[in-house]
């Protein structure tokens, strides 16, 4: 119940993904990025136990295309899990289960990996490559939902999506974004707007914690976002 984009971002070195879904909480089970590393995506019967596992996979030098034989070959219900990654070198794959009886699939780019499941039409993960791809210039993030409206765009879902999710990694340790969006009747929207908001604190919450000395005074962020 997701349509999803993974990447690496060639300028940055940064790993992303962007996804909208008509499963609650989907960005807390199917993005997955650690700095230096790369990316995981775990979709349709989600398997949430697969993204750090995919991790660590990568941290060991294992490419997209390895790690992702190795989570459907090593997974209890391979048939039924949708999986995609992205390696420090950029490389992406992909793994749709033959159990999956939805418009499913996945579409490869440079650098980055749309997959889906329970969307309206199989052209849905290439529309998100080629929105991606035609971003170039962009923001890695704005890159990242520009992919997911246009998703969106070409079908998106069978069903109505209400939740949507962005999450980066930089350098550091932890996320420099993590957001997401449930439960709303436009969570794309919603999404862009939000990053839109947190954009100018991204570099802010990070000095805070590596340099806290030179915080002038606390951020305070306006409620009336």
């Amino acid at each position: 119940m997701t349509f999803s984009i993974l990447a690496r971002d060639p300028d940055t070195g940064m790993f992303g993904m962007a996804m909208g879904s008509s499963g609650v909480a989907a960005g807390n089970r199917c993005p997955w990025v650690r700095a230096g590393v790369g990316g995981i995506a775990t979709q349709h019967r989600t398997d949430t136990r697969a993204g750090p596992l995919g991790l660590d996979l990568l941290s060991k030098g294992c490419s997209a295309a390895e790690t992702v034989r190795i989570l459907s070959e090593s997974n209890d219900f391979p048939g039924e899990r949708q999986f995609a990654a992205v390696d420090t070198h950029g490389r992406v794959a992909f793994y749709s289960g033959p159990q999956i009886t939805n418009i499913n699939g996945g579409y490869t780019g440079e650098q980055c990996v749309a997959t889906g499941n329970f969307i309206a039409n199989a052209d849905v993960p290439k529309a998100m490559v080629e929105a991606y791809e035609n971003a170039r210039g962009q923001g890695f993030a704005e890159r990242l939902l520009a992919a997911v409206d246009a998703g969106l765009a070409a079908g998106g879902e069978t069903k109505e999506i209400g939740a949507a999710s962005l999450t980066i990694a930089d350098k550091e340790t932890w996320p420099l974004v993590d957001l997401r969006v449930d439960w709303q009747e436009k969570p794309l929207t919603e999404l862009r707007r939000l990053w839109d908001f947190y954009k100018p604190f991204q570099q802010v919450f990070v000095d805070q914690v590596i340099h806290p000395e030179t915080m002038v005074k606390p951020v305070e962020a306006p409620m009336n976002i």
